[in-house]
């Protein structure tokens, strides 16, 4: 089928002319028909829109154009990347209405690639969740097991990829938000070193700490994408103006001599024992591929999650400001005043998670606590950022688990706010320092639920990282593994 096909794998057959960009977008939208009311993974699907792109990259492959290598391949966006005529909710009441009036920076670069955009994907609420169960709209279910949730914030955007509901998407992560459910749903996932893509139409939710990624089949793939968003942005402040590499050039199916730090306190007893064993394995792959590994120490790691749960829910409260029921999206209908307007309309436009994590952060930011928690927690990601400095020194790459768990069951956690979080705790650490990170599948555990090992660089170090992850992948078949979902009485892969 060619919904099972990579992007790279398409490019060839729609320059070859085997295919259609159309007959593509054909196939996908009827496996979304067959298994999204499933899955769950769209808020908005935009058919009409792909078709008519589908036809202008089939006009540009007809007349023997050398097309970009994304031209005609069908891609899903995070509901949290603003999209010209396309509504944008954030997966929130509150912008339950919102189409916003441009494209992201991101987004004029893959239009100027030729995608095609599917739609747009289920997350937790502004991207604040590990499950996408805070989503005020739906819950997406994980391919591998329906009962399982995909990870969080971008489970969508990683669900629709696992099952063959798009070639590729887009998702966004500021603690984990497109490692972690890479891993749990068993596909490629990165987080870009922070300042490599342009944030600008990326809604904030901790614009410290934010960056768009991919999920894709394959790390191939996954070059690709980098190669078409990477880069610096006079709309973004924080875009840093470096070169960006042909990251196609660093899939090199090679470790030789190359060094992979393994730090021990990735590898607790709170990991999950399978998952611990899977990832070992995969270290042991790289071993005799070529690498030396090497046991290193990140003391700081302990402070990762606390720190993270200060800081990114301080700078959510100053970011969800701006909703207030004025200038754009829900509105309280006949308040008493304004005052009255403004808590209504965020009482009622917000979810569960979202305002607890505007108080949280509106805490740590007043008078008298701010010193004790959100100057404190900056020295603690000062101190975090210092022990990755010092481990670069040493090697090339870190190795660790994504996840601490496989998935879990859908409602599992909801409950308990700390247990949630606390599925960010391999993530958020590279997030404090800004470092470049990839998920790749790395075996199943005993239920079926999918296992992902992460990969950690310097800054700006993507090409080692995605040379390591290539490698892995060349000499594996864990990325060839397909959910088997059983829906409407028969299985479908």
């Amino acid at each position: 089928m060619l919904y099972e096909l990579t992007a790279h794998a398409l490019h060839e057959k729609l320059k070859a002319r085997e295919i259609t960009a159309v007959a593509l977008v054909e196939s996908l939208y009827a496996r979304i028909d067959a298994v999204e009311p499933h899955v769950k993974g769209y808020l908005t699907l935009t058919k009409d829109l792909a078709l008519e792109q589908a036809h202008a990259a089939d006009t540009g492959f007809q007349k023997g154009e050398d097309l970009p290598p994304l031209a005609g391949i069908p891609i899903a966006i995070k509901d949290v990347i603003c999209t010209k005529g396309v509504r944008t909710t954030c997966a929130s009441k509150i912008l339950e209405t919102f189409v916003p009036p441009y494209d992201a920076t991101v987004m004029r670069k893959l239009h100027e690639q030729g995608v095609v955009v599917l739609g747009k994907t289920n997350m937790d609420e502004f991207a604040m969740g590990s499950s996408t169960e805070n989503s005020a709209y739906q819950i997406t279910h994980n391919p591998w097991n329906l009962d399982t949730i995909p990870g969080g914030s971008s489970g969508g955007s990683a669900a629709v990829v696992a099952a063959d509901t798009a070639i590729c998407s887009l998702g966004s992560d500021t603690g984990g938000s497109i490692r972690q459910p890479a891993a749990l749903c068993g596909v490629v996932g990165m987080k870009p070193t922070y300042g490599r893509v342009s944030r600008y139409g990326l809604v904030a939710f901790a614009s410290s700490l934010d960056q768009i990624g991919p999920f894709t089949k394959d790390v191939t793939d996954c070059a690709l994408l980098l190669n078409a968003i990477c880069g610096s942005d006079a709309m973004d402040a924080t875009s840093v103006d470096v070169p960006v590499p042909d990251f196609t050039q660093s899939l090199i199916n090679d470790v030789e001599g190359m060094k992979i730090g393994i730090p021990k306190e990735y590898f607790t007893p709170a990991l999950d024992t399978e998952v611990a064993d899977r990832v070992h394995t995969a270290i042991a792959v790289l071993e005799q591929l070529g690498a030396t590994v090497e046991e290193i120490s990140l003391p700081y790691t302990e402070y990762a999650i606390a720190t993270y749960y200060i800081i990114a829910p301080a700078e959510a409260s100053a970011n969800l400001a701006r909703y207030d029921g004025v200038r754009y999206g829900y509105r309280q209908e006949n308040p008493e005043d304004l005052i009255n307007m403004y808590k209504k309309t965020r009482s009622k436009g917000f979810g569960e998670e979202v305002k607890r994590r505007i108080m949280l952060g509106t805490f740590a930011l007043s008078a008298g606590y701010q010193d004790a928690y959100y100057k404190k927690a900056q020295k603690a990601r000062t101190l975090i950022k210092s022990d990755f400095d010092a481990a670069f020194e040493q090697v090339d790459v870190i190795a660790t688990p994504t996840s601490p768990t496989p998935a879990f069951k859908i409602g599992e956690r909801t409950a308990d706010p700390l247990q949630m979080y606390l599925c960010d705790v391999m993530t958020t650490p590279a997030s404090h320092a800004g470092l470049p990170g990839i998920s790749v599948p790395c075996g199943l555990v005993q239920n079926g639920l999918p296992v992902g090992l992460q990969l950690l660089g310097a800054p700006f170090a993507e090409e080692k990282v995605l040379r390591v992850a290539y490698t892995f992948e060349q000499n594996t078949d864990h990325h060839l593994q397909k959910p088997q979902m059983h829906v409407n009485g028969a299985t479908s892969s």
